[in-house]
């Protein structure tokens, strides 16, 4: 059901001035084995104004076409960066296309505000439980603090940084409680499409 999705375009005209465009970038290395990512997909399929954009499936070798990801940064409003977190961390894609995408005069620096203003969500699933993380849980550091370098990242190009969409648990979830927290990611980016979010 969700591989039409899976880098397909999705880009339908403004329905009205409110409405943003929403790019999800898309990265799981493993999605074949995601419960969570295959419905977070699924519940935005078909949503007006939303594009998924697979990078795995765009760039299986690490190739990332620089100008093709900045073409489609700068004809969205509002970023979303979905993935599960690997080792405290973004999957190795995200991190190669943060160094060859944010280029220096074109996302920061010296005349470099292409992304200025533009809203970013992380939308990131982990398997542990939401009590190991936080000073006194296995992790330690709560998920803000490890996403603290995706956050400095977005500041640094101008980004507004969102409060994250995270699911806790996910090894251990229902299909019922997947299916809830999928329906919640679909009505976070449609708020966002439509402004309802500030």
């Amino acid at each position: 059901m969700t591989a039409p999705l899976r880098g397909a375009p999705g880009d339908a005209p403004h329905a009205g001035p409110a409405r943003s465009r929403v790019l999800v970038l898309f990265a799981h290395p493993a999605f074949h084995r995601s419960r969570v990512h295959r419905a977070f997909l699924k519940a935005v399929q078909g949503l007006e104004n939303v594009r998924v954009h697979d990078l795995y499936e765009a760039y299986p070798d690490f190739d990332v076409d620089v100008r093709r990801e900045q073409q489609l940064l700068e004809s969205h409003d509002v970023v979303v960066l979905q993935h599960p977190i690997y080792w405290y961390s973004t999957p190795a894609l995200v991190k190669q296309w943060f160094d060859l995408v944010l280029e220096l005069g074109w996302a920061y620096g010296a005349g470099g505000t292409a992304l200025a203003g533009k809203r970013l969500l992380c939308a990131v699933s982990t398997g542990g439980r939401a009590g190991s993380y936080g000073p006194e849980g296995q992790n330690r550091l709560t998920l803000r603090e490890l996403l603290a370098p995706v956050e400095q990242t977005a500041r640094l190009c101008g980004f507004e940084f969102l409060e994250p969409y995270v699911v806790y648990g996910t090894h251990a979830l229902s299909p019922l409680e997947i299916e809830r927290a999928a329906a919640g990611y679909a009505e976070r980016l449609a708020s966002l499409r439509d402004g309802a979010e500030r």
